[in-house]
């Protein structure tokens, strides 16, 4: 018997007189897109509730295969086997490449995934396409996330008898301004409006809030808890403050690692002159790199629960591999991965200006928290004997993305369930460029959203009379190093000698991470700016952000340089 088709419910079919049976007809839905999985959850009036797929699934793969004319997504598709998701039909992996350019070393290392991802090296957009009736077929990863979004509204909008617009989701905690708008146009894309973009680890900070609240104990007093989610794309860090209900971010740390990068390092290590093959996309290449591929995750799969495995694989092209594999070489292989792991850990208590000896709870969660390396390294960093046990690891953040789902479209708890506010800290440092190719940051990282922060300027030429604000996102010191968010011109300044108008820069962030930059300028003397300010909301820039850069410089070299104006003390 065939599967039920999703269809998605159009305005017309939800007008006039035919109400929604939901009892919370507005509530916004929590999704969790993760590199390998996703899952999706909402506030039913008493709990958070997962919902499954028609296979019965809450987790599912985060694929989509292009057949023919019908891309279909892991959320209604079942394919007969793993290998048949690496056939080069199949785009994965999408929330690592989504947002970035061909010279990103994500994009790079993305080079040897079994479809085909083309790059010319010159900061664009790279070239995606599936195989698809031996044809590649071109595509973006906003149109795969698109496609998903599009199967996850139509699952949603079945079981809950109702059109869903409203969502909330979870992204990486290193995910730049850049990334959130791409993020946001697939779900444009697939008719949902993103009510909050949630860190992942700030979603779960939300869940432990609760949960310390249901328990009604000390429920005023300060507990501090070091958050650790490793997935397959991502690794984030988030020390929370929590109390009564309250959960403030003290520090955020985040890098795109994660179980995608052990998987490729322990592909090499098992063929060491595998370069060729993995970044070659013939028919038998893609084939082969399927059969590696699986091979490669069920031993790292079977290293969590056994102390060694035995890998026998046929590539199919006359290479086979006969190895036995234990957790000490696993974790040698992948030596770098968890020493960045760690240096995460460790910044994030720095930052947050937390001693060990003050975390009350470690929570590790993901699909990398089942590793044992991964539990002991973070024990071990926090010296703690056990870590938090009341969370799934793979339901945590979802659970959190629905729960700010509820509270965002404002549905109240009689029982206080939603009494739950979290106080969201920037994940990176956000300023413009000034004294030459530098960086100077306006607003700091980690500092706690909603914000409002300003700088003064001026001008670096004598009879200046124009000003070039070019907004960077980062922690680098140049410039070129850190994310472009936009630029805009200020005109108008009155001619006079370099270093005497002051250009006053604002960067305002509210409570949802909307950033608008505004700047004015002040003559000595005056109270007043000389013209109207100027509020520019970021980013601007579309593809192609590493060009806007060269261009401008291109253009216009020093001339509308600005310079740091020292603090008065």
């Amino acid at each position: 018997m065939a599967e039920p088709a999703y269809t998605v419910a159009s305005d017309s079919e939800t007008a006039g007189e035919e109400k929604s049976s939901s009892p919370f007809p507005e509530t916004a839905i929590g999704i969790d897109i993760g590199t390998s999985h996703c899952s999706v959850a909402v506030w039913n009036g008493s709990q958070v509730e997962l919902l499954r797929n028609i296979r019965n699934q809450k987790m599912m793969r985060s694929y989509v295969t292009f057949k023919d004319e019908n891309p279909s997504a892991g959320v209604s598709d079942q394919l007969s086997s793993e290998h048949d998701m690496l056939s080069g039909a199949s785009i994965f992996n999408m929330k690592r490449l989504i947002g970035r350019v061909d010279t990103d070393p994500v994009v790079q290392s993305s080079k040897s995934l079994p479809f085909l991802v083309q790059t010319l090296g010159i900061g664009v957009r790279p070239l995606i396409a599936a195989l698809v009736n031996n044809v590649w077929r071109s595509t973006t990863p906003e149109e795969v996330l698109a496609i998903f979004f599009v199967e996850l509204k139509a699952m949603a909008e079945i079981q809950l008898k109702r059109p869903i617009k409203n969502v909330v989701l979870t992204i990486p905690a290193s995910f730049s301004r850049f990334q959130l708008t791409r993020i946001e146009r697939a779900c444009a894309m697939a008719s949902l409006h993103v009510l909050r973009l949630m860190p992942e680890p700030t979603a779960v900070a939300l869940l432990y809030a609760q949960q310390i609240s249901n328990q009604n104990v000390n429920t005023g007093s300060e507990k501090i808890a070091l958050i650790f989610n490793m997935g397959a794309g991502y690794c984030d860090v988030a020390i929370t403050a929590t109390a009564g209900g309250v959960s403030q971010i003290k520090a955020l740390a985040g890098s795109a690692i994660g179980g995608e990068d052990l998987l490729q390092s322990m592909m090499r290590h098992l063929l060491p002159d595998s370069e060729t093959l993995l970044t070659s996309h013939g028919l038998d290449d893609i084939k082969s790199v399927g059969i590696l591929r699986v091979a490669t995750q069920e031993a790292i799969h079977n290293l969590s629960s056994q102390t060694s495995v035995q890998i026998d694989v046929d590539l199919g092209n006359g290479t086979k591999i006969c190895k036995v594999m234990d957790r000490e070489e696993f974790e040698e292989v992948n030596r770098a991965v968890f020493d960045k792991c760690a240096s995460l850990i460790c910044q994030c208590l720095h930052d947050a200006k937390v001693d060990t000896e003050d975390v009350s709870d470690v929570i590790v969660v993901g699909g990398c928290s089942y590793i044992p390396k991964i539990k002991s390294l973070v024990m071990s960093i926090c010296k703690k004997e056990e870590l938090y046990k009341e969370m799934k690891p793979l339901e945590a953040a979802v659970i959190g993305a629905a729960l700010e789902g509820a509270v965002a479209s404002g549905v109240s708890d009689p029982f206080g369930s939603l009494d739950l506010l979290t106080i969201q800290a920037t994940p990176l440092a956000l300023g413009i460029r000034a004294d030459g190719n530098n960086f100077v940051p306006i607003v700091p990282r980690n500092t706690a959203m909603p914000a409002q922060k300003d700088l003064i300027f001026t001008t670096a030429n004598d009879n200046q009379t124009e000003a070039l604000i070019i907004v960077y996102e980062g922690e680098r010191k140049k410039v070129e190093e850190n994310h472009l968010l936009g630029y805009f011109k200020i005109t108008g300044i009155p001619p006079s000698p370099k270093g005497v108008p002051e250009i006053r820069v604002i960067l305002d962030i509210d409570a949802s991470s909307v950033l608008r930059v505004l700047a004015g300028v002040l003559m000595p003397g005056s109270h007043q700016p000389v013209n109207p300010v100027m509020g520019v909301r970021m980013p601007t820039v579309d593809d192609g952000h590493g060009w806007c850069a060269e261009a401008l410089h291109r253009a216009y070299g020093s001339s509308l340089d600005l310079v740091t104006v020292p603090k008065k003390i």
